[in-house]
């Protein structure tokens, strides 16, 4: 046999074209990971500031024409109000100036995101500067001296998507890529819920009491995690049911490629390129850091919206999956092999 009569059986046309669609999903990811995070700049971050009327006019024209645009300034009544409008991740910083003194003083938020507190920290102490003024930071919602960087909480959902995902891939892979049946789509299913409690409350478990790693309600971030992971594992078992073994490649380019960098883990949404900014709170990876930084750092305030999110994956993931099962189909290659092989046995 020629060599190239040995490759054409060795290699088929439709392994072929999975290598093909591998080999665009890793520099998508190359892509994707250094575009997002090669050059963090702020970009209209939401900030407050409080000010006496005669200041406030002047200090919020110089702060929005900063170069670059890093901030989105709005006058704010109070330092409780400001400090409220932070605990409620309305805005993610505030200055308070000091109409009697030479000191001024800036609320941040170090767990909403180390990296962006201490960008705000240096900004406005050229600021105060070049008015000759100083400026004293306070952090008015810190993060845990265990959270280096503010990372566990992205961390933590990352670990969750992973499981989720894998978890429905090992599912579809050993008996076909569709459900046969509408039960066994809905077995499919339960098995993932039954997955995504366990997986939920261990993630929880592990860096709440474990390591100490995050506060907040184990409980509330074990509901999350639960939601997380059958959100992501729903999804995935939808794209099988519609594509076959693609799926999984979508998955992961939904998930991880588009996903993970996109989440505000590393840098905030504020320090994302437009493009990333966008997409990250309407995918499984985004809203979950968003709401596990939410129930760890700020009393689990403004979660709806993500929440919405992830309910809105897994029910349509769920629903997909369901419909699929439904549909008539020809038996896919490796359950025909499956089942030769149970009547030979």
């Amino acid at each position: 046999m020629s060599l190239v009569a040995e490759l054409k059986s060795a290699v088929t046309p439709r392994a072929a074209l999975l290598v093909v669609g591998v080999f665009a999903l890793q520099l998508l990811f190359i892509a994707s990971y250094v575009g997002a995070l090669h050059d963090p700049k702020p970009t209209d971050v939401p900030f407050g500031v409080v000010a006496p009327q005669q200041v406030s006019g002047a200090l919020m024209g110089e702060l929005e024409k900063l170069p670059g645009d890093p901030l989105d300034p709005r006058v704010v009544a109070s330092r409780e109000e400001a400090r409220d409008q932070i605990l409620n991740r309305d805005i993610d910083g505030a200055l308070i100036v000091d109409p009697r003194g030479r000191t001024d003083t800036l609320l941040v938020a170090s767990g909403g995101g180390k990296v962006l507190s201490a960008t705000l920290q240096a900004m406005f102490t050229q600021v105060e500067a070049a008015n000759q003024r100083t400026v004293r930071t306070v952090d008015v919602a810190p993060s845990s001296g265990e959270d280096f960087n503010g990372l566990s909480a992205f961390y933590l959902v990352i670990g969750w998507c992973v499981g989720g995902y894998i978890c429905a891939a090992i599912l579809a892979i050993s008996a076909g890529s569709r459900p046969a049946n509408r039960e066994r789509a809905v077995i499919r299913l339960g098995v993932l819920a039954l997955y995504s409690v366990l997986g939920g409350l261990g993630g929880a478990v592990i860096v709440g009491p474990i390591l100490g790693a995050l506060p907040g309600s184990v409980a509330a971030l074990w509901g999350l995690g639960t939601l997380v992971v059958f959100a992501v594992g729903a999804t995935t078992l939808a794209l099988q049911s519609l594509f076959g073994i693609v799926g999984i490649g979508l998955a992961i380019l939904l998930v991880v490629v588009a996903g993970n960098p996109s989440a505000g883990g590393a840098f905030p949404l504020p320090m994302l390129p437009p493009f990333w900014k966008a997409i990250g709170p309407a995918l499984p990876p985004g809203a979950g850091t968003w709401s596990a930084r939410s129930i760890a750092y700020f009393k689990g305030n403004d979660m709806t919206g993500s929440m919405l999110v992830l309910s809105a994956w897994a029910v349509v993931g769920s629903a997909v999956t369901l419909v699929m099962s439904s549909l008539k189909r020809k038996p896919e290659p490796e359950a025909v092999a499956a089942e030769v092989g149970d009547v030979r046995t």
